[in-house]
C-alpha cells in the first residue's frame, strides 16, 4: 500500500511540473485530431509540391494546392494579392483577435534528389525543396485549418488568416505584402522553418540587401587591338577584388556574397559588358546599410579604373526578425507537451546514411526538446523576408525537425528528407504545435497582450520603412 502511495505521488509531481495535466484542454484536443483528421491529405499535398519544385514566383501548382484546400475546407481566399500571381490569403471568422499563419512553397534551383539517403537528382538540373518549403506551407495550412475548426463550432472567437507567401528564396514576396497592407489590423502572425532540430525559435535572423552592378565597355580584338577596347570583365575582376580585401575591414557580424552572372563570353573579345550580383547583409539593418553604400562606391572605383560605365540595381532587402520570448514562451510549453518526435529504425538508418554522405558524424535524427534558449545580441544563421513581417506584427516562431542533425541546409540532404517520412513527421509536429500556440493566443488575452506589448517594446521608436524598390515585385524575373 505504502509503495503504490509512492508511485501515485510520483506521478502526480510528474503531471504537475510538466504542466501536462493542466495544459491539455478540450481545445488543444481538438486541434492535435484535426491535424490527425487532415494528415493523409496534408501529406498529399506536400508530396505534390515537393515534386513540382517550383521556384520564386513560378509556383503555380504549388500556390494552387494550398489555395484550393483551404477554400475546400471553408475559407474564403483571395488569390494573386499584392500583384503576385501566386500570393494569397485565405480567411475564416470575424472580429478580434485576428491571428495570421504564414506559409512557404517555392524550392531552390539545381538540386533536385529522389528520396534516397544518396546523392541522385530526380531530375538532372532540375529543382529541389532544399529548404522544406513543401512542408512548411503545408504545415502551417493544417494549423489554420485546426482553428478554424474551433472558430466555426463556436470554441473560439475570432479570426484566422493564412498567408501564402511565394518567392522567399530570392525575391522576398512578404515584402510586397506587407507594402499592400495586408498585415494591417492583424493582432499576431505565427511562422516556423524547417530545421534539422525542433524549438522554440527566439533567435533574430540578418538583414539583407540584394542589388545589381552592371559594367559597359568597349568590344575589342583582345590580340589585334586590345587598346581599343575598355573591359567590362577588368572592371567586374577589380570590383570584386575591391571587396574581397574590404572583408578584413568588416565587422564579424557582416557577409558579403557575390555570384556573376556575366563575365564575357569568348576569350579572343575585350569584353564590353559583365554582370554580377551582390549581397550584403549583416545581423542589424543599421550595421548593414553603411556597408552596403561602401560597396556600391567600390563598383565606381572599378569603373574608374577600367574606363568602363557602371549600373547599380536594386533587386530587394529584407530586415532581421524582430524577436518575441512572450509568444515564444507560450510555443515552447506547447513544444514540451507534444514531446520528441519518435522515428523508425528505417527513419534513423536513412538519417545516418545523409550524414555519412555529407561527411558528418553519424548521430541520427534530434528532435529532443530543449529548454528556451536566451536571445543572442548577434546570432549568425540567414536572413528571412518573415523579418519584415516582424516589424509591423509579432511574429512567434518555431523550427520542426525534417532532417538529420547537422545536414547541409539548401542541399540535395534536405530534398530527400523532405519528401519521404522524416520530412511528413516534422510538417506535423509544427502543425500541431502552432494551432496550439494559436488557441491560447486566442483563449488567454493576457498573453496576446504581453505578445503586442513586448513587440512595441522591442520596436521603440524605430519606423518601419521597406528597403524594395517603387513599382511592382519582379515577378517575370529569374
Amino acid at each position: 500500500m505504502k509503495t503504490k502511495s509512492i508511485l501515485m505521488v510520483c506521478l502526480l509531481f510528474g503531471l504537475y511540473t510538466t504542466g501536462f495535466a493542466q495544459k491539455w484542454t478540450k481545445n488543444k484536443k481538438a486541434v492535435k485530431q484535426s491535424v490527425e483528421n487532415h494528415k493523409t491529405d496534408l501529406i498529399a499535398i506536400s508530396d505534390q509540391i515537393w515534386e513540382a519544385a517550383e521556384i520564386a514566383f513560378q509556383e503555380k501548382k504549388s500556390s494552387k494546392l494550398l489555395a484550393d484546400y483551404a477554400e475546400q475546407n471553408g475559407f474564403r481566399v483571395e488569390r494573386g494579392v499584392a500583384e503576385m500571381p501566386t500570393a494569397f490569403v485565405a480567411t475564416y471568422g470575424s472580429g478580434s483577435p485576428v491571428i495570421g499563419i504564414l506559409g512557404e512553397f517555392d524550392a531552390l534551383p539545381g538540386i533536385s534528389q529522389k528520396t534516397k539517403p544518396t546523392k541522385d537528382p530526380l531530375v538532372p538540373g532540375g529543382n529541389g525543396h532544399g529548404c522544406g518549403h513543401n512542408l512548411f506551407g503545408t504545415g502551417s495550412l493544417g494549423a489554420a485549418i485546426a482553428v478554424k475548426e474551433l472558430i466555426a463550432a463556436g470554441k473560439l472567437k475570432g479570426t484566422v488568416k493564412f498567408y501564402g507567401t511565394p518567392a522567399e528564396e530570392k525575391f522576398f514576396g512578404k515584402i510586397w505584402m506587407v507594402k499592400a497592407g495586408l498585415f494591417d489590423g492583424v493582432d499576431a502572425v505565427m511562422d516556423w522553418h524547417p530545421s534539422a532540430t525542433t524549438k522554440a525559435d527566439v533567435q533574430s535572423t540578418l538583414a539583407l540587401v540584394d542589388f545589381i552592378v552592371e559594367f559597359n565597355g568597349q568590344a575589342a580584338h583582345a590580340s589585334a587591338d586590345p587598346w581599343n577596347g575598355r573591359s567590362a570583365s577588368d572592371a567586374l575582376e577589380l570590383y570584386t577584388t575591391g571587396i574581397n580585401y574590404y572583408r578584413e575591414h568588416i565587422k564579424p557580424t557582416v557577409r558579403i556574397h557575390y555570384h556573376i552572372q556575366d563575365g564575357g563570353q569568348v576569350v579572343n573579345v575585350v569584353s564590353d559588358y559583365s554582370k554580377i550580383w551582390v549581397r550584403v547583409r549583416d545581423t542589424k539593418r543599421e550595421g548593414m546599410m553603411p556597408v552596403y553604400e561602401r560597396v556600391q562606391k567600390m563598383a565606381e572605383g572599378a569603373a574608374i579604373m577600367a574606363n568602363t560605365d557602371y549600373k547599380i540595381s536594386l533587386v530587394s532587402g529584407i530586415y532581421e526578425i524582430l524577436v518575441n520570448r512572450s509568444g515564444g514562451e507560450a510555443m515552447q510549453k506547447n513544444l514540451e507537451m507534444l514531446g520528441p518526435i519518435s522515428y523508425t529504425e528505417e527513419e534513423e538508418a536513412f538519417g545516418k546514411k545523409i550524414q555519412e554522405m555529407t561527411g558528418k558524424k553519424q548521430i541520427g535524427m534530434d528532435s529532443s526538446i530543449n529548454p528556451l534558449e536566451e536571445t543572442l545580441e548577434n546570432p549568425g544563421g540567414g536572413s528571412t523576408d518573415v523579418g519584415d513581417v516582424s516589424w509591423v506584427v509579432p511574429v512567434v516562431r518555431m523550427g520542426a525537425t525534417v532532417a538529420p542533425k547537422d545536414t547541409p541546409w539548401h542541399s540535395w540532404a534536405v530534398v530527400a528528407c523532405g519528401g519521404m517520412s522524416i520530412g511528413h513527421k516534422g510538417m506535423i509536429q509544427a502543425s500541431n504545435a502552432l494551432a496550439m500556440t494559436m488557441v491560447d493566443l486566442y483563449e488567454d488575452p493576457k498573453l496576446l497582450k504581453r505578445v503586442k506589448d513586448e513587440f512595441k517594446k522591442r520596436k521603440g521608436n524605430t519606423v518601419y520603412e521597406s528597403i524594395i524598390p517603387e513599382g511592382p515585385p519582379p515577378v517575370g524575373s529569374n
